[in-house]
């Protein structure tokens, strides 16, 4: 991978923007990080974990809001839930086996990730419903045929390459590599700026610095595009576009359950991510014809939407080990301070329905 960014650096005159070293050091067809054989997801000797490998709470929480969105499309006989990134299929894996009755009997889950770790561990979990019919996989270069449902995400956006900018208080700068290492250098913002400049609250101060996804309204169209009716939930790291502007928003590198900012160490080797502009990623799905958006905290959407009373109720039956894991899971999403509050959840309705 080395190799592969020092030729960048030459073809870029030595300075070579932050999101084009992201982009390789994930996404490069034989040495990106999400390219390897074996996945980064877990605990020992991993690079992170996700609510997923917390326990089903979220999984089950998720299974009883989509059957709320099947019913304000009058149950339809096919309800598709597309899951973008859809990694290991845990998610899909926890959806289908917390859906009953009739709303089971009409889910059909749809895995979409080209990473080849992912894909091995989700014809796994999903196995009993891929048999079935009940689950299938796309490639991410494949159209999407029109579908009722919903599209869920969870951690899809953080991943996308974003490049970080700064205002000085004259101009912008980008953040970039050169040969000596990472910089800033001044670059015309373009519409990035302008979005900076409309989204700062009290005008624009030196500091303030915030990332710009470029390929995130071509990804929102093509998934939108797909939705004719129901639901789009996305699940991620991120804040709204005058915080993160407050905030000097970067980019993140995980390795080994640490996080830092350098991002220009171990390409290919280390996870990176940025904050998600939920204001864009909104302005983005209105522009995209959904309506109703809008982002909270994952712990007050998991107390608003899942049925604690009857969990707790449900744990009363299970032996001591099991009720502690579900208690456990359920304070990581819930309590401040632990995973429930670094996550925003976004809903957004396509063809009118009801957001309540």
């Amino acid at each position: 991978m080395h190799m592969i960014i020092d030729e960048l650096l030459r073809q870029n005159s030595l300075a070579l923007p932050a999101s084009d070293f992201m982009a390789q050091a994930l996404y490069h067809p034989e040495q990106g990080y999400y390219r390897r054989p074996l996945g980064p997801w877990g605990f020992e000797g991993k690079d992170y974990y996700t609510a997923l490998d917390l326990g089903p709470l979220l999984g089950e929480a998720l299974a009883l809001r989509l059957e709320r969105a099947w019913e304000r499309l009058d149950r339809p006989g096919v309800f598709t839930v597309l899951e973008p990134g859809a990694g290991r299929g845990w998610l899909g894996r926890d959806l289908l086996g917390a859906a009953r009755g009739a709303f089971a009997e009409a889910l059909v889950y749809v895995h979409r990730d080209d990473n080849p770790a992912a894909r091995e561990m989700a014809a796994k979990a999903l196995e009993p419903w891929l048999e079935s019919g009940k689950a299938r996989f796309i490639q991410e270069g494949d159209g999407i045929a029109p579908f009722s449902g919903a599209i869920l995400s969870n951690e899809l956006f953080d991943a996308l390459p974003a490049q970080p900018w700064r205002w000085t208080g004259e101009a912008w700068e980008r953040e970039v590599l050169t040969a000596d290492g990472p910089g800033w250098e001044a670059s015309d913002a373009g519409e990035a700026g302008a979005w900076f400049a409309a989204h700062a609250e009290d005008g624009l101060q030196p500091g303030d610095g915030s990332i710009w996804c470029e390929g995130l309204p071509q990804l929102v169209a093509e998934l939108c595009g797909a939705l004719q009716a129901g639901l789009f939930l996305a699940i991620d790291y991120g804040e709204s576009a005058s915080r993160l502007l407050s905030k000097g928003a970067g980019l993140r590198r995980y390795k080994g359950h640490t996080v830092d900012g350098r991002w220009w160490e171990e390409p290919g080797e280390s996870d990176l991510t940025a904050d998600v502009d939920f204001t864009r990623l909104e302005s983005l799905l209105r522009g995209a014809g959904l309506s109703g958006s809008g982002h909270v905290s994952l712990s007050r959407w998991i107390r608003e939407h899942a049925p604690l009373a009857d969990w707790e109720e449900a744990w009363q039956s299970l032996d001591s080990v099991a009720r502690v894991k579900r208690m456990e899971n359920l304070l990581q999403l819930t309590l401040p301070g632990m995973m429930g509050e670094r996550f925003r959840v976004l809903e957004a309705w396509a063809n009118g329905c009801s957001a309540s």
